[in-house]
């Protein structure tokens, strides 16, 4: 056996979440190796607008979410510039009466669990977003929520690993992942303790049988216009359109970037590999944006593009070791939540490894719990 080929944990993926557990394993004491086939921070890293954001939709992605964030926060006065990380808060816009429901509902769930909320009357949310069309209901703020630069953070975490002694190698794709290790396509086989598969939407062509689907989005960013976004907003029906399973659907969505520029959302489709851009998509999605912001109309756009998400049917991610495998592990699933729950997926990993107490519970994100679910029903 060579040596040279030989770690404690080869990691298949150089995205955000692969960079984050390159990061967490190397600083704990583990001899690692990442293997990336193009450029770090690519993929859904690069595609996606980098919400660090805490979500509700069950205890499980709350408990992830919320622990993921408190992470970033920890982290944020080491985080070079080029980051933008900035806690702008999240604003839940409530479109009417009945929204403003779901509004008092999230307060509730949000206060009990001891994350800051604030309820935005129709004149408040005209103050905190001029731009704002008139005659919406309100809105839920979420002060602590933020926003990064995905792709240099990745690439930041995986500096960070590389000074503790991680290895990258560039230019070169697993061909095979098993108990031993990785085959990688130029022939060489890199030993490993623990195998990870961080690769996103593509994980079910390393691994098959696990249930990780492609769901491409769409996004836009425009030219400089300092001011004219100044909180993250996410429109309330997003939590009954985007998080359909099955439709494609779209919501408003909208960012503010460090540089004064706009990156608009979001869409979501299930069953298109092509990654071109779909005119009539991305028509539906910024009439969408124009409907909250008539103002976006009137703003240039300077590049469009397109991501694949990575979906599980329970929206949650599948993170330890894969089902009918001692030694490979998963790190995928995360659909639009990779670059919040990064860190917490890092946590989590390296406990199992180091037999060590997580601080959030891992039972729902485990692989096998798909099996252990039907084996109880």
């Amino acid at each position: 056996m060579n040596p040279a080929n030989t770690f404690d944990v080869a990691i298949i993926g150089g995205g955000i979440v692969g960079a984050a557990c390159a990061w967490e394993a190397a600083r704990s004491g583990l001899r690692v190796v990442v293997i990336e086939p193009n450029v770090i921070g690519g993929g859904a890293t690069a595609a996606g607008m980098g919400h660090i954001v805490v979500m509700d939709d069950s205890e499980a992605q709350f408990a992830l979410t919320n622990y993921s964030q408190q992470l970033w926060q920890q982290l944020a006065p080491e985080l070079p510039a080029d980051v933008e990380y900035e806690e702008c808060g999240t604003l839940w816009v409530a479109a009417d009466e009945e929204e403003m429901d779901e509004v008092q509902r999230k307060v509730g769930f949000y206060q009990t669990r001891g994350v800051a909320v604030e309820i935005l009357d129709e004149q408040a949310l005209a103050t905190a977003e001029p731009n704002l069309r008139k005659g919406l209901a309100g809105a839920l703020l979420v002060p602590h929520d933020g926003v990064v630069y995905p792709p240099c953070a990745a690439r930041y975490l995986l500096e960070q690993a590389q000074r503790s002694g991680a290895t990258l190698r560039m230019g070169l794709s697993a061909a095979a992942l098993s108990n031993d290790g990785v085959k990688l396509n130029n022939g060489e086989f890199i030993s490993a303790g623990a195998t990870v598969n961080a690769t996103g939407a593509w994980a079910s062509q390393l691994t098959p049988g696990i249930d990780v689907q492609k769901r491409k989005g769409h996004l836009l960013i425009t030219d400089r216009y300092p001011g004219f976004v100044r909180h993250q907003l996410v429109e309330l029906g997003y939590l009954k359109s985007a998080h359909s399973i099955s439709s494609d659907s779209v919501a408003f969505n909208a960012q503010p970037r460090k540089t004064g520029q706009v990156l608009i959302g979001s869409s979501r489709q299930y069953g298109s590999d092509d990654p071109k851009i779909e005119a009539a998509m991305l028509s539906r999605m910024l009439a969408r944006a124009e409907e909250y912001m008539p103002g976006i109309a009137a703003l240039s756009a300077i590049r469009t593009w397109t991501g694949f998400r990575a979906a599980t049917p329970d929206k949650l991610p599948l993170i330890g070791k894969c089902p009918g495998y001692d030694r490979l592990y998963l790190a995928t699933g995360h659909e639009g939540l990779g670059i919040t729950t990064s860190m917490g997926t890092a946590k989590l990993l390296v406990d199992q490894w180091l037999n060590r107490p997580s601080q959030i519970p891992v039972a729902p994100y485990l692989p096998d719990r798909v099996n252990q679910e039907a084996a109880h029903a």
